[in-house]
């Protein structure tokens, strides 16, 4: 509870409402790797599932793309798009969204069986739902991608449980997470994992190309890991 000198009485009160996400299920059929995905901020989880398939993947692995639970009309065009958060009662709303993410993972598996492997990967604004689903939802994972986004800064206080391998990545014109902000990203990260990796590609603050198929090399070394 907060209020200023002469104002009125703030409360918070929990809602509940309906979220969406995309899947393609993996083309094997059976218990299966999992790639789910964050958009970033403007976009939808339909525009960054077309991102997401882009990753070189085997027959074994499921995609998903998960959508921000806050929706509006964007431009003049009143196109729609979502995102994931604003400053505004920040701590009640990330513990929204990993709620939100525990409650798509539990679908997920409620229809297609448990995995075998998650890696959470995000984009923008989606990056630090990548992080903290990676660290703070109930199911482990095995990898995190973040591109062109950096760490949320709660997630460098500390925490109990065992960082997963990391590819961080940005464009080398990327003028929003420069490769500068990756760099320093890097040094926190290493410090968790040693093998974290860092991959400046040609481009911009964009999903191309290059940071898909970083991702497939990713994804495949997850899947010999769990065979082996």
């Amino acid at each position: 509870m907060t209020r200023s000198a002469d104002g009125p009485l703030l409360r918070h009160a929990p809602a509940e409402i309906h979220g969406r996400y995309f899947v393609r299920p993996a083309a094997s059929g059976g218990t299966a790797f999992w790639l789910v995905g964050f958009h970033g901020q403007g976009q939808t989880a339909d525009t960054f599932m077309a991102s997401l398939e882009r990753v070189p993947r085997g027959p074994h692995w499921l995609v998903a793309s998960v959508q921000g639970l806050y929706r509006y009309y964007a431009g003049r065009a009143r196109t729609i798009a979502a995102n994931w958060m604003t400053s505004q009662d920040r701590e009640q709303v990330i513990a929204d969204n990993v709620r939100w993410v525990d409650t798509v993972l539990d679908r997920l598996e409620q229809e297609f069986g448990a995995p075998r492997g998650i890696v959470f990967a995000g984009f923008s604004q989606g990056v630090a739902m990548a992080y903290r689903a990676g660290l703070l939802c109930r199911r482990e994972c095995a990898a995190i991608v973040a591109g062109c986004g950096d760490v949320p800064p709660e997630l460098e206080e500390g925490g109990t449980r065992e960082w997963p391998r990391v590819l961080a990545a940005t464009g080398a014109r990327d003028d929003w997470y420069t490769p500068a902000r990756l760099e320093a990203d890097m040094a926190f990260l290493r410090s968790r994992r040693g093998d974290a990796r860092a991959l400046v590609f040609d481009g911009g603050h964009e999903w191309n190309d290059a940071l898909a198929e970083a991702v497939g090399v990713l994804l495949a070394g997850v899947e010999r890991a769990a065979d082996g």
